[in-house]
This record gives structure tokens, sequence and C-alpha cells, in this order.
């Protein structure tokens, strides 16, 4: 049997276990040995995945029988844009795989995500201005995204998982520190509130080039401090966040 069929029958092998008693093992030629390793990787790296799912589930097992929504948001620390925030009701016969702290997650894998997200799961998205912000601070207009999100979402759910907040909305709920990284509900929230303030930050760019939005997202990078000291602060800047507002306090 040719090298390039056996790669092939290789590729069709679904387990470990079921590579470890593969009768190819028993071909010494250099090119099986590589492909036997190359797909046992491969392997490994999806039950680690799978793995890794199951782990972060152990928060919504805790409320078997009832709607869980993650809840989380994203720009809470930019001094311009939005504070976006998701819930996400993640779907029970499919396990999307690789779900994860946003910020952990490469960006073609983020959007990857954010794609199987908003087609097999429930979802809503709440968005807060920088004028809000500016009104509510960010404590508050955080929690009025996320309350936002929620009246988004389509479905009603019966406990909410939350990072590291709490709403007053009379919803049982749990608030987990990190809960990005402990529950996959809330990292598929991550995902959703990221990539969309992503986008739109990307969108402020095009509007507002010399600010550089679509690389820094609004965070207070060097190359974001040098264009507010040349150019000031665009609408979108939030007033009452340092250093903007003692920069150019006296101009809003």
């Amino acid at each position: 049997m040719k090298i390039s069929d056996i790669k092939l029958e290789i590729n069709k092998i679904k387990t470990i276990e079921d590579l470890t008693a593969s009768p190819f093992n028993e071909d010494e030629r250099k090119g099986v040995q590589s492909a036997l390793k190359s797909r046992a990787r491969l392997l490994e790296k999806e039950r680690a995945l799978l793995e890794h799912y199951e782990t972060m589930l152990q928060h919504e097992n805790k409320h078997q029988g009832v709607i869980i929504a993650g809840i989380d948001e994203a720009g809470r620390g930019p001094l311009a844009g939005e504070v976006v925030a998701a819930a996400v009701v993640l779907p029970e016969d499919r396990k999307i795989i690789g779900l994860d702290d946003s910020k952990k997650v490469p960006l073609a894998k983020r959007l990857a995500l954010r794609e199987e997200i908003m087609e097999h799961a429930a979802y809503g998205i709440g968005i807060v201005t920088a004028e809000e912000i500016d009104t509510h601070n960010i404590y508050n207009a955080t929690k009025i995204a996320m309350q936002r999100a929620l009246d988004n979402l389509p479905v009603s759910p019966g406990h909410l998982l939350i990072d590291a907040m709490t709403l007053d909305n009379g919803i049982p709920q749990t608030s987990l520190i990190k809960g990005d990284a402990v529950s996959n509900s809330i990292a598929a929230a991550s995902i959703i509130a990221k990539t969309t303030r992503d986008m739109m930050m990307e969108k402020y760019d095009t509007e507002y080039p010399e600010y550089g939005f679509g690389n820094h997202k609004g965070y207070g990078t060097k190359a974001h401090l040098e264009a507010l000291e040349k150019y000031g602060a665009a609408p979108i800047h939030r007033k009452t966040f340092e250093p903007v507002k003692s920069m150019f306090g006296m101009q809003f």
C-alpha cells in the first residue's frame, strides 16, 4: 500500500485508542511513522480541548434543567469607545469546542467561534456609549450594558453566570471571578462582546484614522496618548477617564 494512501486512512482515525491499535504501527517506513505521530498530536490536542470544555461546564452543571445565561463585557478599561456586553445561552445539542477567555484565543479562532456561537447559541448584545459611561461611571455603565444584553436575549434564563459582577434584576445568579476562564457560557459571552467591540473600534478607525483605534481599540497605549496630545479628544473619548479628563477637560 502506498504511503499516500496510508496517510489518508490514518487521517480517518478518530481516537487515540484506535490509532494505537492500528496495524499501520507495524509499518516502519518513515512516511507512515511520521503520519502516525502527526495524527496522534492532533488527536491529543482535540482530546485536551474536549476535556477543557467539559471542565468548564462545572458551573453550568450545578443548575441542571435550568436555562443558563453567561454574561461578560469588553471595554471597561479603554479611554474611548463603548463598553459592550453579551449574554449567551449555549445549545444543548452541540459542544462549541475551544471556548476560553477571549483574550487568550487567537484572532482567527475568536472570529470562527463568534460565527459558531451566533449560529448555534442564543445571544443578546448590550452597548453603552462613551457619553453614558461619563454619566453613570464605568462600573454602573457595565451593569447597564449587561442588563441590555440580557434584555436582548431571545430566551428567558433561570440562572445567570456573570463575570465578576452582580445584576439587580431578581434572577438567580452566580458571580465568578475570571468567569471567562472557568465557564463556557461566560467564555462564549466574552467572545461575542470582545469581537463586537473590536469591530466597532475598527469602524471608528476609518472615521477617526489619526488615532489608530483599529490597532489599540481605544486603550491607553503610547501611540494613542501621543495622538491625543497632537489632535485632542475625539467625540468617542471618555471625558471622565484620565488622562483625557486632565488633558482636555476644559474643552468639553
